[in-house]
């Protein structure tokens, strides 16, 4: 069974984040953080970060 966690800055849901073996995968439901769509990321953390670096500076971050 997959599990997932919903990524929400301020109250606003961006996406989830499905955990796939020693990693999470991003799914984006919101045009402002589709540029993340289906990235990996090692820790869970990691995902809330680059979603809010996309918020902020409008472009995502180094991976």
């Amino acid at each position: 069974m997959m599990q997932s966690h919903v990524i929400d800055i301020g109250g606003v849901f961006y996406g989830a984040a499905v955990r796939e073996d020693l990693s999470y995968r991003f799914v984006a439901v919101d045009s402002r953080v589709e540029a993340l769509d289906g990235t990996t990321w090692s820790r869970l953390t990691e995902v809330e970060r680059a979603v809010r670096h996309v918020l902020t500076t409008g472009r995502p971050p180094p991976h």
